[in-house]
């Protein structure tokens, strides 16, 4: 007779894990206990030694679908004498350590109990069982048990209480599992949050959808607002009162053959749509599609899944519908009923609401398969708070703020980093406080208490500001570009020296001015800029960045092409105006130096007309991309330097794309000649710098590289050129990644002081 005690590290609670332990336990003929902590699972197994030897072997190679195991700890203890295998009720006895699981779409066998008219869930909208169901947006603290959950308020009915209590059942220990006798119910409200008579909310809601009404309908992580994708007049609507005049929105679809109807999809894409975090995937539209309003002047439309068992229900009668944040834009997410009503009356005409509360406001995650891998471009829903795991361990527990867009925050303890949610751009008072929130949250469940405290070098970032007023040993500044450097080498666990190409819209530079098209070299804790693009005035600082014909000034002005300015896509008031942006650059005033790609792309956008003004974020340079035929590569050598040059000089280019449209030239062709040639400069200089500093890996990262044409280009490129090319395939290459990096950073300057 033998015992062995085994603490299991990992993604082990809320995901059948304990279930799972049980039936192994008693297939191996082994008695003893399982019980979460707060450290993971701790099993303690008596037996024959050949069973204990039988049972390791299938803990190491078999586990439930959910579940992600990083560490088994064991160790022998003297037999007590066990005579049969029971699951004990959790304990707290050390500092957490177990990871939460992330939010789940609804798996097949509820899938299939919510069509069976003879199952007792038939069309029930809150179906989960142990391998499906909410997680991270449900929970108070650890460890995962009913009582540290919003679903502590239902209490189990009878029928219910069986299954949770029986081993065997596949709800055994299932925290949310509920039925229509016990569990959270559907209310429909109208605009001032009063019921609406009917007896069945979701019959009533498919009725109005289907006349052309907007509902706000409360899902897993928040609402949404819902409405006909086919109904133009409707999406319309939901457009002029949301405020959101071009940015695409988001569909979900009752399945994969209805999303084939509208779209290109690769077997990679099936999977990353059907995967348990059901996130947007963007997708590549079939020729000759076109759904009005829904994606204007777009080449991809993003699809998601049902997210969860209302969806799915909501799905079975309309087989596409427009899905988007229930929030006026750039607010966060509206999660609370009380709250909706307040927030959205303007937006909905109807709310469908129910009562399991939502802990943490969680919006829909958004991944692209690029390059044959998949790129996360907003990290939400499904896949927060997994923790991507560093080289090495930090010293200390961190917190790192993130960056002023695209705002995520990230919490490390040990080789752990855990991520908030999207929270979005800090530019508003709501924002800011869901920025505290999160971090408030996340502290908590995780009983992490940061010492150090890491924040983006521009002081006017409110993330710096915030965490500069936080009382902590050490507050770290990180450059914004290091920290995206910084970010891909700790996602693929590389912490040698590396040349970074790092290309984005915008970040604070040592030297004051706005950087952005960088060449870097370095490692977590130092760098050097080996190049960059050679910078020009941004005229009317944050104005250049709405009114893309501002930038195309200024890089006419810097190429000497300044009989090109009457052809720029832009008003007789701002054509008239133009004189005085070239007084304010030669002045300096209002006219911030940038050596930003993004920015570039928006001046290339603007020569080429296709627009003088934006509505969203990067809307010229994705337009950019879609204009461009990549049927054929086009490159123009001669615009590109000879030799080695820190400045990276693009005024050839500028002039070359000048003569192309003097010439007639297609505008789809000077697009793409525009991404080759572009492409080529970095990839020139990232030569230089192997040559220099004789080393061979090269990491990408920054927002511009989203833009897929140039990201596959300069991959192929690098490849060619025998390069070792570090991505993104965790955390967005964008400033949703920038927490990684800063704690990145932080963590080996904390290890080189000790």
């Amino acid at each position: 007779m033998k015992r062995i005690d085994i603490t299991v590290h990992g993604i082990v609670q809320g995901v059948g894990f304990r279930p799972w332990i049980y039936r192994l336990a008693h297939e191996c003929r082994l008695n003893g206990h399982v019980s979460n902590n707060s450290e993971g699972v701790h099993i303690a197994i008596e037996g024959q030694p050949g069973q204990i030897e039988r049972f390791m072997q299938r803990l190491r190679a078999e586990t439930p679908p959910l579940a992600h195991i990083t560490r088994i700890e064991c160790s022998e203890g003297r037999p007590q004498g066990a005579a049969t295998f029971r699951i004990l009720a959790s304990s707290r006895d050390s500092l957490p350590d177990t990871l939460i699981s992330p939010d789940v779409g609804p798996c097949p066998d509820c899938l299939r109990e919510l069509s069976d008219p003879n199952d007792r869930r038939f069309h029930y909208p809150f179906i989960n069982c142990t391998n499906c169901g909410p997680r991270f947006t449900i929970i108070s603290a650890l460890p995962y048990d009913r009582p540290n959950t919003s679903m502590h308020v239902f209490a189990l009915c009878p029928e219910c209480a069986r299954e949770y209590h029986d081993p065997v059942d596949r709800r055994f220990h299932a925290q949310p599992n509920a039925c229509p006798a016990c569990g959270p119910t559907l209310k429909l409200l109208d605009t001032r949050g009063w019921p609406l008579d009917t007896a069945d909310p979701l019959q009533e809601t498919i009725t109005r959808l289907r006349r052309g009404e907007i509902g706000a309908i409360r899902g897993i992580g928040g609402f949404h607002l819902v409405a006909d994708a086919f109904n133009a007049e409707t999406v319309a609507t939901l457009r002029r009162r949301k405020g959101r005049a071009e940015k695409p929105f988001a569909l979900m679809a009752r399945d994969i053959a209805t999303i084939r109807r509208y779209c290109r999809v690769s077997e990679a894409e099936v999977r990353s749509l059907q995967q348990a975090a059901r996130p947007i995937v963007l997708l590549r539209k079939k020729a000759g599609v076109d759904i009005p309003g829904v994606a204007p002047g777009n080449r991809w439309l993003g699809f998601m899944l049902p997210s969860t068992p209302l969806h799915a229900l909501l799905s079975e009668h309309m087989s596409v519908l427009v899905m988007t944040s229930a929030n006026f834009s750039e607010e966060p997410i509206a999660i609370g009923n009380e709250e909706a009503v307040q927030r959205l009356a303007g937006l909905a005409d109807f709310f469908l609401i129910h009562d399991r509360d939502i802990l943490q406001r969680c919006d829909d995650a958004i991944v692209r398969i690029v390059a044959g891998a998949e790129r996360p471009i907003r990290r939400a829903r499904g896949f927060v708070p997994a923790p991507v795991f560093l080289h090495k361990p930090s010293p200390a527990p961190l917190l790192a703020c993130g960056a002023e867009l695209k705002n995520t925050i990230a919490l490390c303890r040990g080789d752990a980093v855990f991520f908030s949610q999207h929270i979005g751009d800090l530019d508003n008072p709501s924002a800011l406080a869901f920025f505290e929130e999160c971090i408030r949250h996340l502290q908590n469940v995780l009983e992490i208490r940061p010492q150090h405290l890491v924040h983006d070098l521009h002081p006017e970032y409110l993330s710096t500001k915030w965490a500069l007023a936080q009382p902590a040993e050490q507050h770290i500044a990180v450059q914004h570009h290091h920290a995206h450097l910084a970010a891909v080498m700790a996602e693929n666990r590389v912490h040698a020296p590396c040349i970074g190409i790092i290309l984005d819209g915008t970040g604070y530079g040592t030297d004051g001015t706005i950087w952005g098209g960088e060449v870097l070299t370095g490692d977590m804790r130092e760098f050097s800029r080996f190049a960059w693009l050679q910078p020009v005035p941004m005229p009317g600082g944050s104005a250049a960045i709405r009114q893309p014909w501002r930038m195309a000034v200024s890089w006419l002005n810097a190429a000497e092409q300044q009989d090109f300015f009457s052809h720029l896509p832009c008003s007789p008031q701002q054509l008239d105006s133009i004189p005085l942006l070239l007084q304010m650059m030669r002045s300096t005033l209002n006219s911030p130096l940038t050596s930003s790609c993004g920015r570039l792309f928006d001046a290339v956008a603007a020569l080429l007309g296709l627009r003088g003004e934006i509505s969203y974020e990067a809307q010229a340079a994705i337009e950019l991309e879609m204009l461009a035929d990549a049927r054929e590569r086009v490159l123009w050598p001669e615009v590109l330097p000879d030799g080695v040059s820190a400045a990276l000089d693009a005024r050839p280019l500028i002039r070359r794309i000048v003569a192309e449209l003097a010439a007639g030239t297609a505008r789809e062709k000077i697009a793409m000649g525009f991404h080759c040639t572009l492409a080529e400069l970095f990839v020139r200089s990232a030569c230089a710098a192997r040559e220099a500093g004789d080393c061979n890996r090269v990491g990408l990262s920054g927002g511009v590289f989203q833009n897929t044409l140039l990201f596959e280009l300069m991959l192929a490129r690098l490849q060619e050129e025998k390069f070792e090319v570090l991505t993104h395939k965790q955390v967005p290459s964008n400033d949703g990644g920038i927490a990684l990096g800063q704690i990145a950073v932080a963590a080996a300057r904390l290890r080189a002081e000790r």
